[in-house]
């Protein structure tokens, strides 16, 4: 897998991060703070990505994020 790919996972996870993160500041009444919310969204995608990246080098697939493509044999010529 490429840079390609795990830029656009960082910012899928980003993304996902800063919703839910801004949405629980919201549902508890707190006051929206687009800094900490940025800030909270931005460590929790650079951890799981970083995470990705380690395992997908060892070789451990992940069911849920099918980061890992399936193995086909190619007929030999």
């Amino acid at each position: 897998m490429g840079m390609s790919f795990w830029i656009r996972r960082f910012f899928t996870v980003f993304a996902g991060a800063f919703l839910v993160i801004a949405i629980g500041q919201f549902l508890r009444h707190h006051a929206f703070s687009l800094l900490e919310t940025l800030f909270w969204a931005a460590l929790s995608a650079t951890i799981f990505t970083a995470g990705r990246i380690y395992h997908s080098r060892r070789g451990e697939q992940c069911a849920l994020c099918n980061d890992i493509p399936q193995k086909t044999s190619t007929p030999s010529q």
